[in-house]
């Protein structure tokens, strides 16, 4: 590998990764090399998510990249190849607060003007979308049919799929190791194989873009958090139901195959790296969705089917996009906060337009460009569980 060079580096092979460098392929650019720390990719976040796919957001932004992405997903074996098992059961938000219900029907109205199918509920109409809820001091909610969950890792391996067939290259266990610049551009990605010299690096590392950035010598605001998704016994009594969230407890759960699949963030756990389940958060978990849903109170828990990721969160919890001024042939492609793979075919395609045509353009990203930060007026993503 020694003078190897290519004209895009993509650092990450997890769903975003995988997308980018699928978008770059199709457009005519394959002189693309992946680099991926671990032995396989797709397996880090990509394959550790919850998997929820919605278009129920805050921001006009994140609207707007659910609403390309979930079409993409719609039309992915055809479009791309592979399966993205995409489910849309639906999104049910339930709120008990009342300024947040006031919040979540102007984010309703914001939708709709955007070609979103979401509607405000009543609590009787949200029992009827998911029977046996407990009603007290439940508000309302919102729901949209067009939302659901899909299959990351089938995403993710069908982008590369495409990709590879196209001349792309990903190396496993390959992770870079420093990255060389001149001045303010980058010259090349260090690996424990070599140096690659390359035109563009692109930061797709999930939720390593902090240390991958730290390479680069530029601050990217990225940090890991622990996610933990418990997984009950065969329920095969319960219907298939929305994807539904108690916004009130930040209760999450939908159905996986006859089992059900749940979580909470635990907002006082610091940043780190650990992918150990924890199971006395597990008992909060049950606790809190017992509370609004009774019949939890007799289901068991399948602790071999549980598991841990990590989320890559910003401070304002929206993705970093796009070429960064003073380094202006490295891109961020990071910090989704929980929507990477539900955003990644919008995301592949708009850094394939920053990369080819010098800016993205399909759908603006500059809310969500680095220089954010550099103002105190910036958004924050309210629809964050």
């Amino acid at each position: 590998m020694v003078g190897e060079s290519a004209s895009v580096v993509i650092i990450g092979a997890g769903i975003v990764g995988s997308s980018i460098a699928y978008h770059l392929s199709v457009r005519g650019c394959r002189d693309v090399i992946v680099l991926e720390k671990a032995d396989r990719e797709a397996t880090g976040s990509t394959a550790r998510s919850a998997a929820g796919v919605r278009n129920q957001f805050a921001s006009e932004v994140n609207i707007r990249l659910s609403l390309y992405s979930i079409e993409r997903l719609k039309r992915f074996a055809e479009e791309v190849g592979g399966e993205s098992g995409l489910k849309q059961i639906g999104y049910l938000l339930l709120v008990s607060e009342p300024e947040l219900w006031q919040d979540y029907q102007r984010s309703v109205a914001l939708q709709n003007s955007l070609g979103v199918n979401s509607r405000a509920v009543s609590p009787g109409e949200a029992q009827a979308l998911l029977p046996a809820t407990n009603l007290d001091g439940l508000l309302g909610a919102t729901y949209c049919a067009d939302d659901g969950y899909c299959d990351p890792h089938g995403v993710a391996t069908g982008y590369l799929a495409a990709a590879r067939r196209q001349g792309v290259q990903v190396r496993r266990a390959t992770p870079a190791t420093a990255i060389r610049r001149a001045g303010e551009r980058v010259t090349a990605v260090q690996t424990p194989a070599g140096a690659i010299e390359c035109d563009i690096v692109i930061n797709a590392a999930g939720p390593w873009a902090g240390a991958v950035g730290v390479l680069a010598g530029v601050n990217v605001p990225v940090l890991p958090y622990r996610r933990c998704i418990y997984m009950t016994e065969p329920m095969p009594s319960i219907p298939v139901f929305p994807f539904t969230i108690d916004t009130s407890s930040g209760f999450y759960m939908r159905k996986e195959g006859d089992k059900l699949l749940m979580g909470v963030t635990n907002e006082r756990e610091p940043p780190g790296e650990n992918l150990a389940v924890d199971w006395e958060w597990m008992e909060t978990v049950l606790e809190r969705g017992a509370h609004r849903f009774p019949f939890l109170a007799e289901a068991g828990m399948v602790r071999r089917n549980c598991w841990a990721g990590l989320y890559e969160n910003t401070p304002d919890y929206l993705p970093i996009l796009g070429r960064r001024p003073g380094l202006e042939n490295y891109i961020d492609a990071s910090g989704f906060s929980g929507h990477g793979v539900m955003h990644s075919p919008a995301t592949g395609m708009l850094i394939a337009e920053e990369v080819l045509d010098g800016r993205a353009h399909t759908i603006d990203i500059d809310a969500l460009r680095i220089t954010r930060f550099e103002t105190q007026s910036a958004a924050i993503e309210r629809n964050v569980y």
